[in-house]
């Protein structure tokens, strides 16, 4: 990438952090035994992945033993739900999940539903919080599973999963949050958010890609996906990406260390963003609850003008400007589908593929920032509508 390109994208994915990498080197010349084998070089290498797994616990509020490594986010997500969906069968086949999870929790789901399970998707107001009062009426006696995000990954919206954690708990229903926008983040203790299963991931929190993990709460059975050596306490077999979890145990060290100063920096930028395009730009408006969101999440769509979202991304990558229209993960749709989260929403289908998603880091700068504002509202006088709404 151009060292003088502007990176507006932290969503899909951040720079791996130089401390991180500076901590993982060892990890790739020196210290490179399989921590299942017996001699001392696998034992250097299981002391490793111990340490870094009791960090990551620490940072999560869980216990070490209830850690499993993972390749990431959508492996954990479907552990989470596959997992409980496999082992609890015989006591229902329903499960509840919101309606703006990520695509591998929705996909996950929808493979069950072709096994014989039923889902129901709980339903959000026009700022993408979950109705919560709609949850008491979904919940059946064959309930096994809900699943609710901590924070969306398009349009930032946090939700409140105490509250949703406490209806599962009085139910007796185990509760899974995809966590991977909001961990390190925001607080997150699995304890105080009464969570029994919690996805964490590497890459969006400036640690290594392809490493993740899943806070699975003592006493909670689940079925593993992966059968092979055993390892990660029997529930996912592989041998463990020894450099990548040191990476991301120092990754999510650094970011509860530096959390709060981080996180006023951030929104101070963010809302000086929405504040400036939404007084600048008269048909700009805001996807999203407007202070119930992650710092460094803004969503927009310019009224009129949605049909040129493409155009508008492309005119700013032109610029050295990067930012995405949504997903990363949906990003390759060919049939260019709405956002199923901008939709749930209210939003219609032009402009729920009509929104530009810009999302901040630790490496963004205020000038930066400035430069995209500058820029973003010269190109948006020069695009026409292509359709009025």
């Amino acid at each position: 990438m151009d060292q003088s390109s502007i990176y507006l994208d932290n969503a899909a994915s951040t720079r791996v952090d130089p401390r991180v990498i500076e901590t993982m080197l060892p990890y790739l010349s020196q210290v490179y035994g399989n921590p299942s084998s017996l001699h001392s070089a696998g034992r250097e290498a299981k002391e490793a992945m111990e340490k870094a797994r009791a960090l990551i616990a620490e940072c999560t509020g869980a216990k070490a033993e209830e850690i499993v490594f993972t390749s990431g986010g959508t492996e954990s997500n479907n552990l989470a739900i596959k997992g409980i969906a496999l082992s609890r069968y015989r006591a229902g086949k329903h499960i509840i999940i919101s309606a703006i999870e990520h695509d591998c929790v929705l996909n996950a789901c929808g493979w069950l539903k072709t096994m014989g399970f039923d889902v129901d998707f709980l339903p959000v107001d026009e700022n993408g919080i979950v109705r919560i009062n709609e949850l008491e009426k979904t919940i059946r006696s064959d309930t096994i599973l809900v699943s609710a995000m901590h924070a969306n990954n398009e349009i930032g919206t946090i939700q409140p999963i105490q509250e949703i954690g406490s209806i599962c708990k009085a139910h007796g229903i185990p509760f899974h949050s995809d966590a991977s926008q909001s961990f390190s983040k925001i607080p997150f203790d699995v304890n105080a958010l009464n969570l029994d299963l919690a996805t964490v991931n590497s890459h969006k929190i400036y640690g290594p890609k392809g490493v993740g993990a899943l806070f699975i709460r003592k006493g909670i059975r689940i079925t593993p996906l992966l059968h092979g050596g055993g390892h990660e306490y029997g529930l996912r077999s592989s041998t463990e990406n020894i450099p990548g979890i040191v990476g991301f145990a120092h990754a999510a060290f650094l970011c509860r260390t530096e959390l709060e100063p981080e996180n006023r920096r951030l929104t101070c930028l963010r809302d000086k963003m929405i504040d400036t395009i939404l007084e600048a730009i008269p048909v700009a408006y805001l996807n999203g609850h407007r202070h119930k969101r992650l710092p460094n999440n803004i969503n927009m769509g310019f009224r009129g003008l949605e049909g040129e979202a493409i155009k508008l991304l492309l005119r700013l990558d032109e610029e050295g400007i990067e930012v995405s229209t949504g997903s990363a993960c949906s990003s390759n749709d060919a049939e260019n589908k709405p956002s199923h989260v901008l939709t749930a929403i209210g939003l219609n289908p032009v402009q729920a593929r009509g929104a530009i998603r810009i999302t901040l880091g630790r490496f963004t700068t205020d000038k930066e920032v400035g430069t995209f504002l500058q820029t973003l509202m010269t190109i948006i006088k020069d695009l026409k509508p292509i359709t009025s709404i």
